[in-house]
């Protein structure tokens, strides 16, 4: 994949891991996060081939997503199966994708809980590492009671790694309900950024919003983008008016 390095997150947080701890790990956006829980997971599952082997609830299904595509790439040499379980996404697909039984379910905790309560063959009985990502967010109302019935039916024989970019009263409550001895691996301040990291605010009016993202993005070509948008809806709308801004560029 082309790194060469550990970012320092990666460097504390894996050691540790590797050593079968539990693993706090505090860090800003960018900082590597997702190959510091993800790296000691696939040596485990090298060592100790199993299905259901590894469960990581994430708050949103883009970053469910991004994360199971970096399992799948750093796992690509072991053939390392994942399965996505995100709403917005039809049941059957993802039951069809448990049936193959992988080794890692990535998933937002309303469709996990939905699942392991209503999909039949399919527990976390024996499952050996539970990861929380962004378990501030994690930890909101909408979540909360959810997250709390996955943790009371999956084994309480595991690992669990919890990650975060704050360290709050809550997060810390949930340290205390799930984590076993862990270990803090914080290794930025409260809400700072990555050196790598830029960041710009365009105040523009809502009609021209696509002109504008447009023009940003041509500013950047060759960069890897990703652009959130409020509703799967409002994503088709954008895309169709961000292709139709396009062709009139082109045109002139």
């Amino acid at each position: 994949m082309g790194w060469k390095q550990p970012t320092r997150i990666q460097a504390e947080a894996i050691l540790y891991a590797l050593q079968g701890r539990d693993v706090i790990g505090v860090g800003q956006t960018g900082s590597g996060k997702t190959a510091a829980f993800a790296l000691p997971i696939i040596q485990a599952l090298l060592e100790h081939r199993q299905r259901f082997f590894a469960c990581v609830l994430a708050p949103t299904r883009e970053l469910a997503i991004q994360i199971a595509k970096q399992f799948e790439a750093l796992g690509s040499a072991i053939s390392l199966q994942c399965s996505v379980l995100v709403g917005g996404i039809p049941r059957t697909s993802q039951t069809i994708s448990l049936a193959k039984r992988p080794h890692v379910v990535v998933g937002t905790p309303g469709r996990l809980l939905d699942h392991l309560t209503n999909t039949k063959g399919f527990s976390f009985n024996k499952l050996k590492y539970l990861v929380l990502d962004e378990a501030d967010d994690l930890l909101k109302a909408e979540f909360q009671k959810a997250v709390d019935d996955i943790l009371n039916v999956i084994s309480k024989e595991r690992r669990t790694f919890l990650f975060s970019a704050t360290m709050t009263q809550k997060v810390e409550k949930l340290r205390r309900a799930c984590l076993k001895n862990p270990v803090k691996v914080e290794v930025d301040s409260k809400y700072s950024l990555v050196d790598t990291l830029r960041q710009e605010l365009y105040v523009v009016p809502a009609k021209y919003k696509d002109c504008y993202l447009v023009h940003v993005l041509n500013e950047m070509p060759g960069s890897m983008i990703m652009v959130f948008v409020r509703t799967c809806k409002e994503m088709t709308a954008r895309k169709v008016d961000a292709d139709e801004i396009m062709i009139l560029r082109e045109s002139h």
